[in-house]
């Protein structure tokens, strides 16, 4: 993600998030509330987002967990079962902490009635052990999902070429398809595993990633709407001499948007994980948009919001592979190229949610020596 707090920062740039984040609100509220019910009396609560990034979301997030906390305790009139609140806030170590630590400050009002709340940075790869084991009540991940661990290798290291797109799009060859379906499976698989592990007994977690429709392919639909756009923007500065060739032929998105019963069966396969809860829901790429029907009113202007939205949360990746000097200008195209494709009607993302709760099936035997540490 873009760091700071600047024109082009994620923490300034993340509406689209922030209005899907709040959708959720019914499914984190249940599961906070059956944590508090699982908790012996007078226990220390351990949170975590994973993937938290910064900016005001993180900041919302942390405040509807200790507001479902209050509102328990007042519904129950009691406040002997949950002493403390510990709050870890994880993303790689490249996230934005300055950041997100300034921030905190807003959230000194958190020390309610319910109970004090700490909070703590982790830095750290979701796909790895970053808790003891045992050790968490709550889990939580918004939007983060749809990352994988890296490129697929027989992408990365040229077996396989993607020519002309950076995701799947529509002239992806099917074994290019295999290649990042096979990548997510992996890494969910891993990303369970690991959290098993450091949940406690009757541990929650909840999880919501950008997902595809029942009816969609993965080279169309919503979401890969957004990054053939961005192919097109960034193929056009290959015409024009901006952006060598061979970079754009080697850059791929490490990315991918499940079907809902693609992650349904994985969870259901995987065997570590009940699942309590889950939803499916869209949501305008403009989170600016509110209005009925499919129609943009305004195409130039709900493409530049929709820039803005993929530029905060690509730029680093763009600047690794192409440099700087192209920022603005690619981005000032993919909005030209979005505006004439937002004619065809609004961009809307599939998004899922999930309220999973840990089983009390042992770990695999061949689970327990693959994790890494």
């Amino acid at each position: 993600m873009a760091t700071g707090d600047g024109e082009n920062s994620y923490a300034v740039n993340s509406s689209f998030q922030k209005k899907t984040l709040m959708e959720t609100w019914p499914v984190l509220q249940k599961a906070v509330k059956e944590v508090l019910q699982s908790l012996s009396h007078g226990s220390t609560m351990v949170a975590a987002d994973i993937g938290c990034s910064s900016g005001p979301n993180t900041l919302i997030l942390v405040s509807e967990v200790m507001n479902t906390i209050s509102d328990c305790v007042r519904e129950t009139a009691d406040n002997s079962r949950v002493k403390e609140v510990q709050f870890f806030l994880n993303d790689l170590p490249g996230n934005d902490f300055n950041l997100v630590f300034r921030s905190l400050e807003q959230l000194h009002s958190l020390a309610s009635v319910a109970a004090p709340c700490y909070i703590a940075g982790l830095p750290g790869s979701m796909y790895t052990r970053i808790f003891p084991c045992q050790s968490v009540h709550l889990f939580h991940s918004s939007h983060c999902l749809i990352w994988r661990s890296k490129v697929p290798e027989d992408l990365s290291n040229g077996t396989h070429l993607n020519v002309d797109n950076i995701y799947i799009g529509k002239t992806t060859p099917q074994f290019v398809v295999k290649l990042f379906r096979e990548q997510f499976k992996k890494d969910f698989e891993m990303f369970l595993t690991l959290r098993h592990k450091e949940l406690v007994s009757d541990g929650r977690m909840v999880l919501t990633f950008v997902g595809r429709k029942r009816e969609e392919m993965p080279m169309h639909g919503g979401v890969a709407r957004v990054w053939e756009v961005l192919s097109e923007a960034l193929q056009y500065l290959v015409q024009k001499g901006r952006v060598e060739k061979k970079k754009l032929s080697s850059f791929n998105m490490p990315y991918y948007a499940p079907l809902l019963d693609e992650a349904t069966q994985l969870i259901k396969q995987n065997g570590l994980f009940d699942i309590e809860d889950i939803r499916f829901f869209e949501s305008n790429w403009d989170a600016h948009d509110d209005s009925d029907g499919d129609v943009v009113l305004d195409c130039s202007s709900s493409a530049a919001n929709i820039a803005k939205i993929i530029r905060a949360g690509i730029e680093p990746l763009i600047l690794k592979q192409f440099g700087e000097g192209i920022l603005d200008e690619l981005f000032m195209v993919y909005t030209s190229i979005l505006a004439k494709n937002l004619e065809k009607g609004k961009a809307m993302c599939p998004v899922i949610v999930v309220n999973l709760k840990k089983s009390k099936r042992s770990l695999p035997e061949n689970m327990t020596t693959s994790v890494p540490v």
